[in-house]
């Protein structure tokens, strides 16, 4: 997909394009790299430190830690982004990630190690908050929700490429997929020649206020989403041996092919990126509402994989529209905070997610009994999309220097 030019500053006279939207795509990766890449070697860390107390806790924290950073701390990186530096922040988090992401490498005890990866989330914030709206800033109009929308097409597929290279990784030891975050050092370099700040800097002076009332429900309907997005990355594992599947690798093939499924949701938002969040949302949820019914009802595999691909196409095509949704209404002085406060209520949502699946299935009788619960709910957020989104949704004319 060929990088087309973004409006040009007037004093700069640049303008972006693909080298500048890969390195941009490259860094939203980190998030994701911190995500799933040791998510194989979970099981070797608990035996390696099995001495250590409550580790069946400490352990998966391990892995989930970043993410409830992330929530905590994006508005907080978005309004460095704002006040400080888009540039200077990215490349400073860069690495940093790579020397807390590599941590583990020496580390000897599973407290340090937890610790580092709090650390690892807090950097992780500040670089999906930058690449965020540095792509923002970049381009505009429908050609920025094209490229958000590839944002998480990458995203997505890097997330199965990041499972398999840990768990190959893993084979040797449990350290070994942690040499893989110090990619972010390297990467840095090029970001540091190629990427600018779009505008001055506002250290001096007062930051605009944020339209509050046109955050609130891109936001609001985000934290639903993360929830709906992320759970049957959680669950379908545990769907998938109720009803006899017990093989990893078969597992794991029907985990790809929803992920397939989410790349081609991605894809398909492109051609759509033009079309309201009124007309769009509606869609989205409907697909993944069908997707966790078909889930529950199921009785063989082939019908819980189609289930799963279902919910992953519109999962795919529901993120693009949330951020693009949220962010487009912005000025250049508020898309740091926007998008960082979009990011926090996107992670918040992930992080919730296999604590309501939780809760929902002590309730109402297992996994499988949750996901008709939250299917049945996310059809009526479907509904209610369609009525109270709404009509138009056309951004403001701001200037978007680059």
């Amino acid at each position: 997909m060929p990088a087309s030019p973004a409006p040009q500053h007037p004093a700069t006279r640049r303008s972006a394009g693909m080298t500048q939207l890969l390195l941009l795509l490259s860094g939203s990766c980190m998030s994701v790299l911190g995500a799933v890449l040791i998510a194989p070697v979970l099981p070797r860390l608990t035996q390696a430190f099995a001495d250590t107390p409550v580790v069946d806790v400490l352990v998966p924290l391990v892995l989930t830690a970043p993410a409830l950073l992330i929530a905590l701390t994006a508005p907080f990186a978005g309004i460095a982004v704002d006040k400080i530096d888009r540039k200077r922040l990215l490349i400073a988090a860069m690495l940093a990630y790579a020397v807390f992401g590599t941590a583990p490498l020496y580390l000897d005890s599973l407290g340090a190690i937890l610790a580092s990866r709090v650390l690892v989330g807090l950097c992780e914030g500040a670089i999906m908050t930058c690449c965020t709206t540095l792509i923002g800033d970049y381009w505009s109009g429908a050609r920025r929700a094209r490229y958000l929308a590839l944002q998480t097409l990458v995203a997505t597929l890097s997330a199965t490429a990041f499972l398999a290279l840990g768990g190959a990784l893993g084979a040797s030891s449990w350290r070994t997929p942690f040499w893989l975050y110090a990619v972010a050092a390297p990467l840095a370099i090029p970001m540091l020649a190629k990427l600018w700040q779009p505008g001055a800097p506002t250290v001096h002076q007062r930051l605009p206020k944020l339209p509050w009332r046109e955050l609130a429900t891109p936001c609001l309907v985000t934290v639903f989403g993360g929830v709906v997005f992320y759970a049957l990355i959680v669950e379908l594992p545990y769907v998938l041996t109720e009803v006899g599947v017990t093989s990893t690798g078969a597992i794991g093939l029907v985990s790809v092919l929803m992920s397939l499924g989410t790349a081609g949701g991605a894809l398909a938002f492109g051609p759509l990126a033009g079309k309201t969040p009124r007309l769009l949302l509606p869609v989205e949820f409907g697909l993944s509402a069908t997707g966790f019914l078909l889930v529950f009802a199921a009785a063989s595999p082939a019908l819980i994989t189609v289930g799963a691909v279902l919910t992953g196409f519109g999962t795919g095509m529901l993120l693009p529209t949330l951020v693009t949704w949220a962010v487009k209404r912005l000025a250049f002085e508020q898309r740091g905070r926007g998008t960082g406060l979009w990011t926090s209520t996107l992670f918040l949502g992930e992080f919730a997610s296999p604590l309501a699946i939780s809760a929902m299935g002590t309730a109402t009788g297992g996994t499988r009994s949750a996901l008709a619960v939250l299917g049945a709910v996310t059809a009526v957020v479907a509904v209610l999309t369609a009525i109270a989104v709404r009509r138009t949704e056309q951004p403001r004319h701001v200037f978007d220097p680059a």
